[in-house]
């Protein structure tokens, strides 16, 4: 259910907004609460991930969400993975849009 994907937006929120509540993390991801709880536990669980309590809070239920070392090196990890893929994508879909592009072109020349 943590796939690489999920794993890598989680930490780049959490890196960035390490105050963030899991209920504003699940609407920024758009994905229900309790997979974003299943999903912090897991990277807890896997020490990417340290929870603590706001110290200074009156609401001792806030917590505070920190990348730990481990957590750092499987987000730079995860992002070189995200971007080689998602860079492969965008040259398939280069290719797919340069042969669409050649058949509208011959379409359009054996029409007229």
């Amino acid at each position: 259910m943590l796939t690489d994907e999920y794993r890598y937006k989680i930490l780049k929120e959490l890196q960035q907004s390490p105050d963030v509540s899991q209920r504003e993390l699940a609407k920024r991801l758009g994905i229900s609460l309790g997979k974003t709880n299943f999903c912090i536990k897991a990277l807890i669980e896997k020490g990417l991930v340290k929870a603590g309590n706001f110290k200074r809070s009156s609401d001792k239920s806030k917590y505070l969400y920190l990348l730990t070392p481990k957590g750092i090196e499987e987000r730079v990890s995860l992002t070189h993975q995200f971007l080689r893929r998602k860079l492969d994508e965008h040259e398939a879909l280069t290719r797919e849009i340069e042969g669409l592009r050649k058949e509208a072109s011959s379409v359009s020349e054996h029409n007229t």
